[in-house]
């Protein structure tokens, strides 16, 4: 499964933990719940900040590609 990042179409996501993505790209955090994605920009003191009311529902369904 690769996941593509709603923000910036790439593919270029490592993952970083259990249903934690990041994405080289753009540089935010993606966490998988269920078949959405919470997105997050990290912060220069590591604190994450929630990205999610900058997409629609559609845009943070869980893309992937086989």
């Amino acid at each position: 499964m690769v996941v593509v990042c709603p923000n910036c179409k790439g593919k270029d996501i490592g993952k970083i933990g259990t249903h934690q993505y990041y994405c080289w790209r753009c540089l935010i955090e993606l966490n998988v719940q269920g078949d959405r994605l919470q997105l997050f920009e990290v912060e220069e003191d590591g604190s994450l900040s929630s990205l999610d009311d900058l997409f629609t529902e559609d845009e943070v369904r869980l893309n992937t590609l086989s």
